[in-house]
């Protein structure tokens, strides 16, 4: 007889619960409609990792791990994407559980990062720093014929390096079939990304022209005309001319 699915929203592993055998919880991360992100420690090499662990009734047949590891596979050599390891099953509740092994990234959440920064908003030249990692990560993306579908600030890491950023995409989410369309949705993903750094509607009446000239009011049609591609937007990031200071 098939083992029944277990119905889990929520596992609330504690620090120093051991999974697989292998992994030492340390702290979560962070949590989805998928699962829930958790730094652990590698008990043989004392190194840190990333644990997703996979809600069993949003995992049918491992459907969902696969689906992820083969993406993160693809795009190993994207250094916007989160290196995959390897998988790992634990039981959780006598219930077989899937999470999925990765690098461990120093960083925060780009929410986080933004309620930071005074006012709760980041400066022009720093979100136009921002959007420009962001930019060139994801047209590496594209350019293997992939999309990510599901880009906000919950989904991206940040670590400042200098004047410039390193960031991480997150959680992707699967749409189906890349198509030119999911690849301009993940533009205009990134552009309310912009938006929502600089204050979002409150703000937007005070932006300069050349934040507003991205942002198009976040009228879609218009964005997808001016930027059709992430490569549009990153070469206009790196050759518009200021008129303002």
């Amino acid at each position: 007889m098939a083992e029944r699915m277990a119905v889990i929203d929520n596992f609330n592993l504690q620090p120093g619960r051991v999974i697989a055998g292998k992994y030492v919880v340390d702290s979560l991360l962070g949590a989805g409609w998928e699962g829930e992100v958790y730094k652990v420690i590698e008990r043989k090499t004392d190194i840190p990792r990333a644990a997703k662990v996979f809600f069993p009734n949003r995992n049918a047949r491992d459907r969902a791990v696969t689906f992820y590891a083969r993406k993160l596979n693809r795009l190993r050599k994207c250094p916007i994407i989160i290196q995959y390891h390897h998988s790992e099953t634990f039981r959780f509740r006598r219930s077989p559980i899937t999470c999925l092994i990765s690098e461990f990234v120093e960083g925060e959440l780009l929410t986080k990062f933004v309620a930071r920064q005074r006012g709760k908003r980041v400066g022009t030249f720093e979100a136009l720093h921002l959007l420009h990692a962001m930019a060139r990560g994801v047209e590496q993306l594209h350019r293997l014929r992939e999309y990510h579908g599901d880009i906000h600030d919950e989904n991206v890491l940040v670590k400042r390096r200098g004047i410039d950023f390193e960031v991480k995409l997150v959680d992707f989410y699967h749409w189906g079939a890349t198509s030119a369309a999911a690849l301009r949705e993940d533009v205009i993903q990134l552009i309310r990304i912009l938006y929502d750094m600089v204050g979002g509607a409150k703000r937007y009446a005070a932006q300069p022209p050349e934040i507003k000239r991205i942002c198009c009011g976040l009228q879609r049609n218009l964005i997808a005309r001016r930027f059709p591609t992430a490569k549009h937007l990153r070469e206009h990031l790196e050759s518009f001319q200021w008129t303002s200071c």
